[in-house]
C-alpha cells in the first residue's frame, strides 16, 4: 500500500459513523449486510449511509454486491490487511510485542485492576 492510499483509508475511518459501519461489517464478515440493515442497526439515515458506504468503498475497505434488489456490503479483507500491514510495516524493529494488533487499550488485562481516577484517589487520601 502506498502512503496516499493509506491516507485515504485512514481518512475514511476518521469519522464516527463510517467507523461504526466499518466495525459492523468486520463483525459480519464476508456475509455482510444489506444497506437497509446497516441503517437500521446503526440508526443512520439511508441517504447519509449511502455517502459513508461510498467513502469506505472508495478507500478499499468495503465491498458491495447485488443480491436481487438489495446491495450487500461487506468488509474488504484484502484492503483491511493492506492497511494493517502498512501501519505495522516498520513498527517492530526486533520487538514483536509492539506489533500485536489484538491488544486493547481500554480493557483491563486479566488479573489487573484498571487505574482509579484521580478523583477517587483524592477521596481515599482525604
Amino acid at each position: 500500500m502506498k502512503l496516499n492510499e493509506a491516507v485515504v483509508a485512514l481518512s475514511a475511518l476518521a469519522q464516527e459513523s463510517r467507523l461504526a459501519v466499518f466495525r459492523l461489517l468486520v463483525k459480519a464478515g464476508d456475509e455482510g449486510y444489506a444497506a437497509g440493515e446497516i441503517a437500521q442497526k446503526l440508526g443512520i439515515p439511508s441517504a447519509t449511509l449511502s455517502f459513508h458506504l461510498k467513502e469506505l468503498a472508495h478507500a478499499g475497505l468495503v465491498n458491495s454486491r447485488k443480491d436481487g434488489r438489495s446491495i450487500i456490503y461487506s468488509m474488504n479483507s484484502q484492503g483491511i490487511n493492506c492497511l494493517m500491514g502498512f501501519l505495522i510495516e516498520d513498527c517492530c524493529e526486533g520487538r514483536p510485542e509492539l506489533c500485536i494488533t489484538a491488544k486493547c487499550c481500554d480493557k483491563p488485562q486479566k488479573g489487573k485492576q484498571p487505574p482509579k481516577s484521580t478523583k477517587a484517589r483524592r477521596k481515599k487520601i482525604e
